[in-house]
């Protein structure tokens, strides 16, 4: 393992065992509990792509005419996970990308994903996120969380990306959780088989292959720089403590309801 590796999971355990720990699954216990989780993690789930796509972007060469960029191995990483995430299969083997089957697991679970649909829709039209942020009427948190996100993504600077990416948002959905789904799971097997098959395909694929290959890119485009390792490790608390705050906002608004 490479010590700054070691070094940076170090730093950051405090705030993984926050977010594996949240508050949050202890109180969803019914069908409407988890599709309020869902409107707020949907969020997470789709600049997770965008956050992958400005790595792609950096990595790769992705404009014609096409010239070779960077390490052949960096592309080689970065390539394979974009295939997984962007064109996966769901439950019926249809390719379609991460975001994608979990908005059918929503549409299933009669979850209101009205707020992702509007927000993604004004987004593609005006480029505008704070016109769609409030178009969409975005909750609080998931706006905080995907703001982060596009700060890191404006950066243009690859292992901040490549660091918020690796250590900010793969393997960080409890055993609990998915306890949780299987009761929930058990009452209504008609509404969430989908979003079971999305926590199940996130642990096979995200949570296994990927996290590997994302923990080698980090540690190629880092290298032995010791200034990035520590951008790498303020970006990635940055990142933990934006996914609590999301976490937060809604464990708060089922409490609510």
């Amino acid at each position: 393992m490479n010590l700054h590796i070691e070094k940076l999971q170090q730093q950051i355990e405090p705030l993984r065992e926050q977010i594996i720990n949240h508050k949050v699954y202890s109180v969803i216990n019914t069908l409407d509990d988890l599709n309020v989780f869902m409107k707020y993690h949907v969020f997470a789930v789709w600049d997770f792509m965008s956050l992958l796509k400005a790595l792609q972007n950096n990595l790769t060469c992705t404009s014609v005419p096409w010239f070779p960029v960077g390490s052949a191995d960096t592309r080689f990483l970065i390539n394979e996970i974009v295939v997984g995430e962007e064109s996966d299969v769901d439950h019926l083997g249809n390719r379609k990308s991460h975001f994608e089957i979990y908005l059918d697991a929503m549409k299933q679970s009669d979850a209101d994903s009205s707020c992702i649909d509007l927000f993604v829709q004004t987004l593609k039209q005006t480029k505008d996120f704070q016109l769609s942020f409030e178009k969409a009427k975005v909750p609080a948190a998931a706006q905080r969380f995907v703001e982060n996100t596009f700060d890191i993504i404006n950066s243009g600077k690859a292992h901040l990306q490549a660091a918020a990416f690796t250590f900010g948002r793969e393997d960080l959905i409890p055993g609990m959780f998915h306890s949780i789904i299987n009761d929930i799971d058990k009452k209504f097997p008609d509404s969430i088989s989908i979003f079971k098959y999305y926590l199940e395909r996130h642990i096979e694929v995200d949570g296994g292959h990927h996290s590997h290959l994302a923990l080698e890119m980090t540690a190629n485009l880092c290298c032995t720089d010791e200034q990035y390792w520590k951008e790498a490790a303020d970006t990635t608390i940055q990142t933990l403590k934006s996914r609590i705050d999301l976490w937060d906002g809604a464990y708060q608004e089922i409490k609510k309801s």
